[in-house]
């Protein structure tokens, strides 16, 4: 007869894992050793080893080799999405925190039809711009963001694209972002996007394919934003009718009837 019991080493990580969110370990705690939990538990060493890998692929503790296993912090950051548009930056920098970029790669490369298809060029286009940078909230990680940028666009705001979020650079240089066309879904962390988002291979990420358009439904830039699950929340607010306009204007509230700004999400 089959036994509804979970294995030794899921009951063994849920019981640390009730600890830790209990406050018992907080964060920066180291866990008992691998020989104390054996005693603990009466278990062998490959359990107790599976036992904590399942707290490290949950995101609750890191492994150092040699030192021991430390309790993660586990405090989460909320993205808004709710109207009106606020960019990411300034939507950090409102709950006190501070965002930067590290520029991964800025080069021009072949687009792909796709590509090409979501910024309206030509299908013999030759180069488009290709950007990979990290996302870095108060130092730490928390997506990596890979953008298609035109050649008018990134042969003119290439250098400021290297330091700078880009939704905020098109603004400072009077290029409206009016309307962003989104998609989300859940994919597991390849080896190029887990290394620099310090994520074990085949964690899963948020991906945000996203379109972004200034005026007249004019294509900007488009991309993929890939965010950590365990260091962002995405907010919203779900109304009937069509949204109260605000008290007072606010720039970049221009809103069409097919904009879903708040996908605004990382740039």
């Amino acid at each position: 007869m089959s036994s509804d019991r979970p294995p030794l080493h899921v009951a063994i990580s849920e019981k640390l894992k009730a600890a830790i969110t209990a406050g018992r370990f907080p964060p920066g705690t180291q866990l008992p050793s691998e020989h104390q939990l054996i005693e603990t538990y009466g278990v062998s060493r490959i359990t107790v080893r599976r036992a904590i890998a399942n707290l490290v692929q949950q995101g609750l503790v890191v492994a150092h080799r040699g030192k021991g296993v430390f309790v993660k912090p586990q405090g989460k950051i909320i993205r808004s999405l709710a109207n009106p548009l606020v960019f990411f930056d300034e939507d950090m920098a409102d709950q006190g925190l501070q965002t930067r970029i590290r520029n991964l790669s800025l080069e021009r490369v072949i687009p792909s039809p796709d590509v090409c298809a979501k910024l309206a060029l030509p299908p013999d286009t030759p180069l488009v711009y290709c950007q990979r940078k990290l996302i870095l909230v108060d130092e730490r990680p928390v997506a990596l963001d890979i953008t298609y940028i035109p050649p008018s666009l990134g042969d003119s705001h290439a250098a400021q694209f290297q330091r700078d979020l880009i939704y905020p650079t098109l603004e400072a240089h009077g290029i409206s972002v009016e309307q962003i066309e989104v998609l989300l879904e859940c994919v597991y962390a390849a080896h190029e996007v887990s290394q620099p988002l310090e994520v074990p291979l085949g964690a899963p990420l948020l991906v945000n394919r996203y379109v972004a358009y200034t005026t007249d439904h004019q294509p900007l830039i488009c991309g993929e934003t890939l965010s950590r699950g365990d260091r962002l929340i995405y907010a919203t607010i779900l109304a009937k009718g069509r949204p109260a306009a605000p008290d007072k204007p606010r720039r970049r509230e221009t809103v069409t009837k097919t904009t879903f700004r708040p996908a605004d999400i990382l740039l």
